[in-house]
């Protein structure tokens, strides 16, 4: 009798380096200080130290082609030719200064620019229901695509020369088609034309060596029209026949109607995510072939939790009897952090639950071990997992009774405002007394190098508390100096005292740790710490309030609360998966009530509550939108509407489609929206306006995410776009998210310009009124 293999493959590793290499190397090269060669040996290097230690640690199957430098979405546009005609670039000539302008635009400074202004970039959305955002594909009709990158084939022989055998990765033809946007033509209108270049290049791929490629279409985890269901049969119908074997990557969630498609594809493997689709074992071993090789997603590729791998053994043990196995992380392991031995300063029981990229490619190489010799082969380190999963149930850290007790007090009246928004509209407009087409910031200013230096500092120690608060005092004063000369009518602080706009409110909640190593890719070389939600969740005391007043006490002018919102924080967060989400979400609810009911005793008129990732928490299944959607509604109204109706609530949202959730976004019941909306070309209002959404909206006509300044005429071209879907009294005008990460000089040129567009505007109402 045959015996059984298993062994380990990981679908992708963090790209940006266990300690943020290659955000450094990145903005080195934007900013003009390493030139395109030190760029790319310095990504040379973090793909050998990868490739090393996926090895090391024991992975059978290592990925190339996982890196990138900025977005693999957009790495597969450049590879296909999909380079829209504004970037001004011959077919099959781009290089990588065409990749960066996709990214982030291009300035008037930019060789090769049209106009003073320079180009936009690509939009910008999430990947899936995760925090990453990738660059959204362009498709125009008559569009001539053609393979312009050897990406692929050169990273696979880099691996290849350094004595690493890898598995290609390429997101699959029918996600990336699905991803992309048309412009007066369905993007699968172009399925032949890829296809044909997909054929190319997996036919450079078998000549340059490759056996395996893995070919990711997470698109089947969700619910498929006729149309992409028709695109799979072929594209997997023609490509396995060119010289490699595919193994099929899905991945977020359980293929459940789609199984049949996806088992019955002439593929020479199937990867499935049985972390999020934990249910659908039994019936994938009953559908797939014997002949075709099965990945098993049995480590949370998204989450950082410690996986109990005895419970997983008794799970696997009798698949592993009847079948090769291959077993890997769930989905990519970009979600979370490389490594947990680079935390010093987490508490150690805590530390005990935890595994980032490396633990959870140890996890899997011991599962392996487990299952080809047998758990006595590997018995301490299972007894390790056994006693952590032990512990983390029984610890007195995780449950609060009072954080309990007041959930269930929690009353319908508590989620709901006084009065209807019109009504609370008036109230506003006269103790707030803003002219027409205010303006505003999102919330966040520029942290310099000073900044950062500063709180670098403080949190070494060289800087005690009374210098660092009087640095942050100074700044703050600064930005509401600036804020008057420039003519804003609603101020922000700043937020100079806030590292990240999740992990300064966790960081001062009960049930939050952080870490000091543990980043994750945001997008390109923007770079996050999620918090790690472990426990029940409460405010021991306020935490913006003293920074609010002293703003506010150096204007007379309103300055805005600035809160980030229940659905966000835990979003955003790496959260504990031993109760529903929807009841971590709740105890955060009541923190920020709290928060935003003393703001408004302290005579905040204006409250903030960032709800940015409310939409990348949707279900990628229609028929569960609902249920998350009144939980995430319920949550953002039991935080907010504990206020009078003369305080007016904000919110803010950025970087999703909205479209189809807008009764849920009416629901949470605001005062104002701002949204991202300047790289769009105000398309989202469309949706807004066929809602009838009755609140005031703030579209934004400055993409914060380019370098680019858009000139005066640029945003009353874009704020006149939004007069033709919505009332000129409901509009605000704003950026389209913090000035977080952007420099001085950009965002006074850009505010100073939103500034004199808002003028012009109100001019203009004047003259037809």
């Amino acid at each position: 009798m045959k015996t059984m293999t298993v062994t380990v493959a990981t679908l992708g590793f963090p790209r940006i380096g266990p300690r943020r290499e290659l955000k450094f190397a990145l903005e080195k090269f934007w900013s003009g200080k390493s030139s395109e060669e030190e760029l790319l040996e310095a990504a040379a290097g973090l793909r050998a130290a990868a490739w090393a230690r996926q090895s090391a640690l024991g992975a059978d199957w290592l990925p190339s082609n996982d890196f990138s430098l900025y977005d693999h979405v957009l790495d597969t546009s450049l590879m296909l030719g999909a380079v829209p005609e504004r970037y001004g670039v011959a077919p099959g000539t781009a290089d990588l200064g065409t990749y960066f302008a996709m990214a982030r635009g291009t300035t008037g400074e930019t060789p090769g620019c049209a106009h003073g202004h320079g180009h936009t970039a690509q939009e910008m959305t999430k990947w899936f229901d995760t925090n990453y955002h990738y660059m959204v594909p362009e498709l125009v009709a008559g569009q001539k695509l053609s393979l312009s990158s050897a990406k692929v084939v050169d990273e696979y022989r880099e691996a290849r020369a350094l004595g690493y055998d890898t598995r290609p990765v390429l997101l699959g033809p029918i996600t990336w088609l699905s991803l992309a946007k048309g412009r007066g033509v369905d993007p699968f209108d172009f399925l032949d034309d890829v296809l044909g270049l997909y054929s190319a290049l997996l036919t450079q791929l078998a000549h340059a060596g490759a056996e395996w490629v893995q070919i990711d279409e997470p698109v089947l985890a969700l619910d498929l029209s006729d149309r992409q269901r028709s695109a799979i049969t072929r594209a997997y119908a023609k490509l396995p026949r060119l010289g490699v074997k595919i193994m099929l990557a899905t991945y977020f969630g359980g293929l459940e109607n789609n199984l049949p498609l996806a088992a019955n594809l002439p593929v020479a493997g199937l990867h499935v995510d049985l972390v999020r689709g934990p249910d659908q074992l039994d019936k994938l071993l009953v559908a797939v072939p014997r002949g075709m090789l099965l990945s098993l997603g049995v480590i949370d590729g998204r989450n950082i939790w410690r996986a109990d791998l005895e419970a997983l053994l008794d799970r696997l043990e009798p698949v592993a009897a009847t079948r090769d196995l291959v077993l890997a992380p769930s989905c990519s392991l970009l979600h979370v952090p490389v490594d947990l031995a680079l935390e010093s300063k987490l508490d150690a029981e805590i530390t005990q639950w935890l595994a980032f990229a490396v633990q959870k490619i140890d996890e899997l190489a011991t599962l392996r071990d487990a299952l080809n010799h047998g758990r006595h082969s590997v018995a301490a380190k299972l007894r390790a997992s056994a006693v952590a999963a032990a512990a983390r149930k029984i610890s007195p850290r995780i449950h609060d009774p009072l954080v309990q007790a007041r959930i269930a007090s929690v009353t319908p009246a508590m989620r709901e405002r006084n009065s209807p928004y019109a009504e609370r509209a008036k109230l506003q407009a006269e103790v707030l007394g803003l002219p027409p087409f205010p303006t505003t910031t999102i919330g966040s200013f520029p942290q310099t190098a000073e900044v950062r230096h500063a709180r670098a500092e403080h949190n070494r120690g060289n800087l005690d508390d009374a210098a660092y608060q009087q640095f942050l005092r100074e700044e703050t004063e600064r930005a509401i100096r600036w804020q008057e000369e420039a003519g804003l009518d609603m101020l922000v602080h700043g937020e100079f005292e806030r590292n990240d706009m999740v992990q300064y409110f966790g960081e001062q909640l009960a049930g939050f740790a952080f870490t000091v190593n543990g980043w994750v890719q945001s997008y390109g070389s923007r770079c996050v710490r999620p918090p790690i939600l472990y426990g029940d969740v409460s405010r021991p005391a306020p935490m913006t309030v003293e920074w609010w007043r002293y703003a506010q006490s150096l204007t007379d002018r309103p300055v805005k609360g600035m809160l980030t919102g229940p659905v966000t924080i835990l979003n955003w967060s790496f959260v504990r998966d031993d109760q529903p989400r929807s009841a971590s979400c709740r105890q955060i609810a009541l923190a920020i009530r709290d928060e935003v009911t003393d703001l408004e005793k302290a005579g905040c008129k204006a409250i903030q509550i960032d709800e940015a990732a409310l939409r990348e928490g949707l279900p990628l299944r229609k028929r569960d939108w609902q249920a998350y959607l009144d939980w995430a509604v319920d949550a953002f109204r039991l935080a907010a509407s504990g206020v009078g109706d003369a305080t007016q609530i904000h919110t803010h949202m950025c970087y999703s489609e909205f479209n189809d959730i807008l009764p849920a976004i009416g629901a949470m019941d605001t005062d104002v929206i701002s949204i991202e909306t300047a790289r769009s070309q105000m398309e989202l209002l469309q949706g807004f306006a066929a809602y009838r959404y009755p609140s005031a909206i703030g579209p934004g006509v400055y993409d914060i995410h380019a370098p680019r300044v858009p000139s005066v005429e640029e945003m009353v071209a874009l704020m006149q776009l939004a007069q033709a879907h919505l009332a000129p009294e409901q509009l605000w005008v704003n950026p389209d998210c913090g000035l977080k990460t952007r420099r001085w000089g950009e965002v006074k040129a850009a505010i100073h310009a939103m500034v004199a567009a808002a003028r012009e505007l109100r001019g203009c109402v004047a003259e037809t009124a």
